[in-house]
């Protein structure tokens, strides 16, 4: 079972998983996903994942777990519901597994969980201090799944993402609201948006912007198969991906323009508050244990396999 897999992420990896030739559900209540999304060949349920005891028996032998809410900004103004939906549901959702008898859980956190790192590249036992409600209750979920693994013998892995970005086929990404850097750089270029917004010139970077992580959609989708397969009874691993590459804002709008041959008008703005300088992941850990390693890191083709998305999706 997928859980929220009519989302950007969770599509890809359901994509991923019947060409590995497994038999996918996929549960989403499509607040945030799309029903268009859903690959063909995977059976769809919709539901919220507080209802997951309804539909998983002891056939599933795994759930890779998306659906959460996801906007920082939000979680900031209407914390309860990222403590709902993220912390209750998920709760809910390993009950069910318990009750059902299904032992394997893949689950999406994030690098939020780590707030503002004390050290780059960031390893997966620098101390945890989320700035929002959003990381905080990722944190908290995983938290639970430690627990659950030790009193109830789950195997089960979480994948704390950096900045995932690019298309897999007729999956990518269209987030409504969007707040991702890539996306909206592209808008730009689409002429949907009149120029893109530097948040701060003046960071201890050597363009004088954030410098930042980008993972590509499929590298990311291929990590959750080898974590399905790696799961141990009992064991609760954490591994941080990322391509271990950073890139600065300007870079990004650079390359933007390279690739799409539009102009991208900049906006330098002041900074916003907990913006990292730079943030890159150390995904040594998703190597050694995992067997991971990712193979699409060229800045310049995670935008064209995104833009090139944008352009097929009309937007």
């Amino acid at each position: 079972m997928v859980t929220g897999g009519a989302g950007y992420v969770g599509s890809v990896v359901t994509a991923h998983l019947l060409q590995a030739g497994h038999e996918v559900s996929v549960l989403d209540d499509l607040s945030t996903g799309f029903r268009e999304g859903v690959p063909a060949g995977a059976a769809f349920i919709e539901g919220r994942i507080q209802d997951a005891a309804a539909h998983l028996d002891p056939s599933f032998d795994g759930v890779l777990h998306f659906a959460a809410s996801s906007q920082v900004g939000e979680s900031v103004v209407d914390p309860e519901k990222y403590w709902r939906n993220n912390v209750g549901g998920t709760m809910d959702l390993l009950a069910a597994m318990r009750d059902a008898g299904v032992r394997r859980l893949v689950f999406s956190s994030t690098a939020a969980t780590y707030g503002e790192p004390t050290a780059t590249p960031v390893t997966e036992d620098l101390p945890t201090a989320p700035t929002s409600p959003y990381g905080a209750s990722k944190l908290a979920v995983d938290h639970m799944i430690t627990g659950e693994a030790t009193a109830h013998g789950l195997a089960a892995v979480s994948l704390r993402y950096f900045n995932v970005a690019g298309a897999y086929g007729s999956w990518g990404e269209r987030h409504d609201p969007e707040s991702h850097l890539i996306p909206l750089v592209l808008q730009v270029a689409q002429g949907r948006r009149e120029s893109i917004s530097v948040y701060g010139d003046d960071y201890p970077t050597p363009d004088g912007t954030c410098v930042r992580d980008y993972l590509h959609v499929a590298d990311l989708a291929e990590a959750h198969l080898l974590a399905l397969a790696a799961a141990e009874p009992g064991t609760h691993r954490i591994c941080n991906l990322g391509n271990g590459n950073g890139f600065s804002v300007r870079e990004v709008i650079e390359a933007v323009r390279k690739v799409t041959g539009h102009p991208v008008p900049e906006v330098v703005s002041a900074r916003r508050g907990g913006d990292p300088a730079v943030l890159v992941a150390s995904a040594d850990r998703a190597r050694a244990e995992l067997g991971w390693t990712p193979t699409r890191t060229d800045l310049a083709d995670i935008i064209g396999d995104a833009w090139r998305f944008a352009q097929d999706a009309g937007e």
